[in-house]
């Protein structure tokens, strides 16, 4: 879709409408003033029929060079996607006991693991990305760098701990976006934390804390409600539900800016985390296509002269 950079240039517009408006009340004019003052018979003489609607193609074709090189100062654009440079993404896995269930084949742990490392896999090189695990407490295992390998290591390596601290990882995650070196570039860089919990918050800071932290740092936080309504884990012997708390995350991601996911298998987690990356690999910016006007104005600005000489012994 064509969009202008500086569309107040559009008002140059209003003249060539004025000249095309001119040009039509001057061919009524001589028409009537022709008719009324002149004989019929002497002016197809004079005039040619051959010529007939072809004597106004000099002139369509030069008020159509017109519209161009007037659109054309309003700098007309198209938008294009191009990778981020400096985007930071820290991936936030929950590690409570809740994890642990098997309504997620094999283990809801084990296939948000599998499914972190090939969004690992899949992210542009250009992008840091750090790692980040919560429980009780939220830690970070893997600064945001471009060590793929110990993200990776990381992800394996994760264990389980008791208790869900959700806002404690959305507020680690800003402390690691904040450590990123600026590599010479002003301001923080592009960022995003990609949260996955399978559970309700049960200590530290809340999520509505945390979510204004995020709001104020400009960080969307995009949230994966993980596992189903059915699960259950065995602590100690005994069985207890894990719901998945989808209205909490819901709330995260909107009231930051991200995305909200549900993923009730590895298959689906796996699309998310796809999904999720081709968001974050590419922005979108104008490239200009003035040029394509100024080109199309000079060839209607060529016909125009051509059929002109074509027909009459001047120029339009």
């Amino acid at each position: 879709m064509i969009r202008f950079l500086q569309p107040w240039w559009l008002l140059a517009l209003l003249p060539v409408a004025l000249v095309a408006g001119a040009y039509l009340w001057r061919q009524w004019r001589r028409r009537s003033h022709a008719v009324r003052f002149s004989n019929v018979a002497l002016l197809q003489q004079l005039a040619p029929a051959g010529l007939g609607w072809r004597r106004h193609l000099a002139a369509a074709a030069f008020l159509l060079a017109l519209v161009a090189l007037a659109t054309g100062m309003a700098r007309p654009a198209v938008d294009r996607e191009e990778p981020v440079e400096r985007a930071t993404v820290i991936l936030a896995i929950d590690v409570s006991l809740s994890m642990e269930a098997t309504d997620v084949a094999p283990t809801r742990l084990a296939a948000a693991q599998q499914a972190a490392i090939e969004f690992t896999d899949q992210l542009p090189e250009s992008h840091n990305l750090g790692l980040v695990s919560f429980a009780r407490t939220a830690n970070v295992l893997v600064p945001a760098g471009s060590d793929r390998p110990a993200v990776i290591r990381g992800i394996q390596e994760l264990t389980l701990a008791e208790a869900t601290a959700t806002g404690e990882a959305v507020f680690t995650s800003l402390e690691a976006i904040q450590q990123v070196p600026p590599d010479g570039a002003d301001g923080p860089p592009p960022a995003r934390i990609l949260l996955l919990t399978d559970g309700y918050r049960t200590y530290g800071r809340t999520v509505e804390e945390a979510a204004a932290a995020a709001s104020e740092a400009n960080v969307p936080v995009s949230t994966v409600a993980f596992g189903t309504d059915d699960g259950v884990v065995d602590i100690g012997g005994q069985l207890y539900r894990v719901p998945v708390d989808r209205e909490e995350m819901a709330f995260l991601a909107e009231a930051t800016g991200g995305e909200f996911y549900e993923a009730a298998s590895a298959a689906e987690l796996a699309a998310v985390y796809e999904d999720m990356g081709s968001s974050i690999g590419h922005r979108t910016v104008p490239q200009e296509i003035t040029q394509w006007y100024l080109a199309g104005a000079l060839l209607l600005a060529l016909a125009a002269g051509g059929l002109s000489l074509l027909w009459t012994p001047r120029l339009p």
